[in-house]
């Protein structure tokens, strides 16, 4: 089958041979660019209505330079925590004349990686202010000259010898990565047509993931992770970041919200034609009346405040599913796996040294499943995903927790490498659903004028169970040993309840057509 591309375009009469081998040369380049959408994104890249290579270019630069930094601050404090503490240690002697306690050391250890979430829970009760008054695209560019300005810090931190350098970057950084969480899917699924938004909406969970990878392998004792270049590996995230603001800077902002909140007609249709491409007319005139019919709706007038929106009882579902399905992302356990994963693989009774990438491994594993989610979302309903994950979490998590029980009395190699498929398996579950999902579920759920306040109340739920996690799980883990996996058990199936009774489909549909499933609260009914 032949695929059709628009830059395909017919080479010049002119039988010039420079210019002959340059065509061809673009059109090896299309080929190129046609085939890695159809592999990894499974859709045919048709202009009129799918991918083009500047909206791919998109999807990639704003996942580099925004989503997989903040994958890098979830992993990068793993490895190197030792080495970073006994700086610590020093420097409050040296400098503050004080001598701390081993468990001093450790309350200070833990201000410095929750004060990362602090920032991301203050970032979160602005965000959806910043993206409505400066545009998806503006919101990203501030949240990536906050990025920089944290690297900075972390950069130079060991020679200024501050610590408070390091605390303000990490406070910095959860503002910024706040700020990405509301923007970046919502800027990618309003630049995206409607039949992509769940192949587009999956990029945030692939960032994160491949941020996650890149810290464990970036903080490897051998490369950035020892007391020489430690500093190198908290900020080496800020190469990406720059590298990507000046394409984030000339890509088009959001078509919608040029057209629906800054009433930039014109603006909106140029945006539209860049990122449909020139010979997309009719496709472009369809959005623009679309548009158009959206900004003339009765509804669409209402205030988009906070206060408005949590007044509104028709919203009350939708938030709460928003909500609940960000706070679950977190409380499922998957970060307590990566926060604590080394310590859990010691405890299955691997080595030191085998533990270490052991842990690289299960990274990899989690974005290679990560990947999938183009392909799961494309071709599968949203319903169906989020219960098979919840489930496939939830039995995980329970097996897990048993085997680790029953691993601490007894020497068996073959229950070792079963708590690590199970944990394996959990990471398999959790990319099926409730990883890709919870990001954007909020863009198909709400329209327009709520979507910025939903999106930004999901962000803050999102940060404070990641929190939450970070303070209580190994509180959790002291007093219940391997069982403190059974309370995010417990949040799995929770969301698993929620889902099927109250999650309506919103695959191939507009959140217009979803509302009225929703409108009646906890009465509502998906029939």
């Amino acid at each position: 089958m032949t695929l059709q591309s628009p830059l395909h375009g017919t080479l010049s009469l002119r039988l010039d041979a420079n210019h002959i081998r340059f065509g061809s040369w673009r059109a090896s380049i299309v080929d190129r660019i046609d085939s890695v959408m159809v592999v990894v994104m499974h859709v045919t890249p048709v202009r009129t209505s799918g991918w083009t290579p500047l909206l791919l270019l998109v999807c990639l630069t704003v996942t580099l330079g925004t989503t997989i930094p903040v994958g890098y601050f979830f992993g990068v404090l793993n490895a190197p925590a030792e080495i970073i503490k006994k700086w610590c240690q020093d420097i409050l002697a040296s400098e503050y004349d004080t001598i701390v306690t081993s468990g001093q050391l450790d309350i200070l250890w833990t201000s410095i990686v929750s004060i990362y979430l602090i920032g991301g829970i203050c970032g979160s009760c602005f965000s959806a202010l910043c993206s409505d008054k400066y545009g998806r695209k503006g919101c990203l560019l501030i949240s990536c000259v906050i990025l920089v300005i944290s690297g900075i810090l972390f950069n130079w931190c060991r020679a200024a010898k501050s610590l408070e350098m390091i605390m303000v970057g990490r406070f910095l950084g959860g503002i910024a990565s706040a700020l990405i969480f509301t923007a970046q899917p919502m800027y990618l699924l309003e630049a995206a047509p409607s039949e992509l938004s769940g192949s587009v909406g999956v990029f945030t969970c692939i960032g994160v993931t491949g941020g996650i990878l890149l810290a464990q392998v970036f903080t490897l004792s051998h490369l950035l992770g020892n007391e020489r270049l430690w500093p190198y590996a908290l900020s080496a995230y800020s190469l990406l970041v720059m590298a990507s603001m000046v394409l984030i800077w000339w890509f088009p902002e959001s078509p919608r919200w040029l057209y629906l909140h800054k009433g930039d007609t014109s603006g909106s249709e140029h945006a539209l034609r860049r990122l449909r491409g020139n010979d997309a007319e009719e496709e472009v005139q369809r959005e623009l009346q679309e548009l158009k019919a959206t900004l003339e709706a009765k509804d669409n007038n209402k205030a988009s405040s906070l206060c408005s929106v949590l007044k509104d009882r028709e919203l009350w579902m939708p938030l709460i599913l928003v909500c609940s399905f960000q706070a679950t992302q977190q409380l499922s356990g998957i970060n307590a796996i990566f926060f604590y994963s080394l310590a859990i693989l010691t405890d299955a009774g691997f080595s030191s040294g085998a533990a270490t990438w052991l842990n690289l491994g299960i990274g990899g594993f989690n974005l290679c499943t990560s990947l999938l989610g183009p392909l799961l979302i494309h071709r599968f309903p949203r319903r169906p995903l989020m219960m098979l994950s919840c489930s496939v979490c939830g039995i995980s998590l329970f097996a897990m927790s048993f085997g680790l029980f029953y691993l601490s009395s007894s020497d068996s190699t073959v229950l070792t490498y079963f708590c690590a498929g199970f944990i394996l398996s959990f990471i398999l579950g959790f990319q099926l659903g409730l990883g890709p999902i919870a990001y954007f579920i909020g863009s198909e759920l709400l329209e327009d004028q709520p979507r910025p306040v939903a999106m930004s109340m999901g962000s803050l739920f999102s940060w404070i169970g990641n929190f939450l996690v970070g303070m209580c799980f190994p509180l959790l883990q002291s007093v219940w040993s391997s069982f403190a996996f059974i309370p995010c058990m417990c949040v799995c199936i929770y969301c698993l309840f929620l889902t099927w009774r109250y999650l309506p489909e919103t695959r191939g549909r507009d959140p217009k057509d979803v509302k009225p499933l929703m409108s009646q609260g906890f009465a509502s009914k998906l029939n």
